[in-house]
């Protein structure tokens, strides 16, 4: 698009325009990034009370959650009596003979703990040296810091989630090729599983 100057008859070009379609098109992009995460949000909120409610049979919005946070809060509480501690045991003994239930239970169990328990595995934040010039590394969790009972006595295993998704690779990597980060765990985690998207704070000294 050109145009001509009021003091000379020489065609300058006029500064370029968006088209009205490509603006409207990035309002749409703009909203779908600002409404999509709000309504999945919402919605997996929303399903999770109405089926708790559902399997409780009551009515009333919220109840159902209200009373399974109250009853797993009230089992915590006399988690740590000797009485639970017995009735637990028990149950362990029995799974043994159930080798099935035993590995989803102990698995389950074990994965809990890693993240909310009071032995928690995800609270070390490492980069690790992938390959022997250090040129490709990647972000995980130190879930052992020794794996001398396999005979790795220089070892370590790092768990590395991935993006996008609740899984992830159990990788043994040598401790020299480790470096511990100087930030939270929670940061880290958010970091990987957006696959790099999400920002992290600078490092606290």
């Amino acid at each position: 698009m050109f145009y001509l100057s009021a003091h000379s008859r020489h065609v300058i070009p006029s500064p370029l325009r968006p088209h009205p379609m490509k603006r409207l098109f990035t309002y749409f992009l703009r909203g779908l990034v600002l409404t999509v995460p709000l309504v999945v949000t919402v919605t997996v909120c929303w399903f999770v009370l109405t089926r708790i409610d559902g399997w409780l049979g009551l009515s009333l919005p919220g109840a159902g959650l209200a009373i399974t946070i109250a009853g797993i809060t009230l089992v915590g509480f006399f988690g740590t009596s000797f009485l639970w501690t017995q009735a637990e045991s028990f149950f362990e003994r029995l799974l043994d003979r159930l080798p099935f239930l035993r590995l989803l239970y102990s698995s389950t169990k074990d994965l809990l703990n890693a993240f909310v328990g009071e032995k928690r595995r995800f609270d070390t934040p490492v980069l690790a040296a992938l390959s022997a010039d250090g040129a490709v590394r990647s972000f995980g969790f130190i879930t052992q810091p020794s794996l001398r009972a396999l005979g790795l006595p220089g070892d370590v295993a790092v768990y590395f989630p991935q993006a996008y998704n609740f899984a992830g690779q159990l990788l043994v990597v040598p401790a020299t090729r480790v470096t511990r980060l100087e930030a939270e765990s929670s940061e880290v985690l958010a970091f990987i599983l957006s696959g790099g998207v999400t920002d992290v704070p600078e490092a606290r000294r």
